[in-house]
């Protein structure tokens, strides 16, 4: 793994110890920063499932001015500061180790915004649109924030989640990066909230 492009461009990344994480791809990466970006004039993302932290990180290297980081294995945050030194991206970054929800929590009580938030939870949590539902009710999202959330090929969240509308969706493989929009009265009547679908093969 490396950074793909930005500041940090060509830096390794180390991947975290064992088999319990599954990082995102340089090709996915790249793929889905050109749907989402793919460069940024500043703002502040929050990459909550971090594992090696790639996601934040490449957000970071492409313009964006804050990341927090947050992920409950400890390896996990280990890999994230490591990966954070080796990019010298460590001085626009926050790391913590605590589950989604008790971060969300935390994170409110810091009275922090979010302009970008990365999900990408483990397969077998399904969990993905209660976590934007409870980040939009907490207040954690700018107006337009755009959320990621990677999940596995055969599960489909709704095109429409309360507050949030799906804007992009690309397979790759077994992985499925779904692109929300955040809009607190929802998508405007006119229908320019409608969704493109790419597929591609792994």
């Amino acid at each position: 793994m490396r950074v793909v492009s930005g500041s940090a461009k060509g830096r390794p990344l180390k991947s975290v110890p064992g088999s319990g994480t599954r990082p995102t791809t340089d090709k996915v990466k790249e793929a889905l920063f050109s749907m989402i970006g793919p460069y940024f004039d500043g703002g502040s993302a929050l990459d909550l499932f971090a594992g090696t932290g790639g996601l934040g990180i490449e957000a970071l290297s492409r313009g964006m001015d804050r990341a927090v980081f947050v992920d409950m294995e400890p390896k996990s945050i280990d890999t994230v500061r490591a990966n954070l030194k080796a990019t010298k991206l460590e001085g626009q970054a926050e790391v913590y180790r605590n589950d989604a929800g008790r971060a969300i929590s935390a994170l409110e009580k810091r009275g922090r915004r979010f302009d970008l938030v990365f999900l990408d939870p483990p397969y077998r949590l399904k969990h993905g649109d209660e976590l934007m539902l409870a980040l939009a009710e907490k207040g954690l999202l700018e107006e337009d924030a755009t959320i990621v959330l990677e999940h596995e090929s055969g599960y489909d969240y709704p095109e429409d989640i309360k507050g949030f509308y799906r804007v992009r969706q690309a397979v790759y493989g077994e992985t499925t990066v779904s692109i929300y929009q955040y809009e607190a009265a929802g998508p405007d009547e006119t229908g320019s909230g409608g969704e493109e679908q790419d597929e591609s093969a792994n």
